[in-house]
């Protein structure tokens, strides 16, 4: 993984309330909460998935998503490939596609935390 990535990585877990430094195998990691099925993914402090993290374009970029970390979120692969797959193609067309975004993007907004916030370190 590039170190572009390992730092969008670690700028998602600094606005993801759901991240938290705990002791896993011996070392410290980050460890949150897909944003899809809410399984456990362990993420490197190097911002380096341990787990299948993969980063989530809420608003698929084919559909005008942007980079922005409020559209940005982590999922495990196997969600974030579903939802390429099965809905990010059909986002224009489907209403129930755009209503599981609107979802997601709802979830991003609770689980917000201010990078400046102490408690994410």
């Amino acid at each position: 993984m590039s170190q572009a990535r390992r730092r969008r990585v670690l700028a998602i877990i600094a606005t993801d309330a759901t991240f938290e430094r705990v002791p896993h195998r011996g070392a410290e990691v980050w460890m949150g909460k897909c944003l899809h099925c809410n399984a456990h993914l362990a993420v490197g402090l190097d911002g380096e998935p341990i787990s299948r993290a993969t980063i989530e374009h809420i608003v698929p970029r084919t559909a005008g998503g942007t980079d922005a970390l409020e559209n940005l979120g982590l999922a495990c692969a196997r969600c974030n490939q579903g939802k390429g797959s099965r809905h990010d193609a059909h986002f224009h067309r489907d209403a129930r596609v755009r209503e599981l975004v609107d979802r997601l993007l709802q979830k991003r907004r609770d689980r917000w935390r201010d990078p400046g916030d102490p408690d994410s370190e």
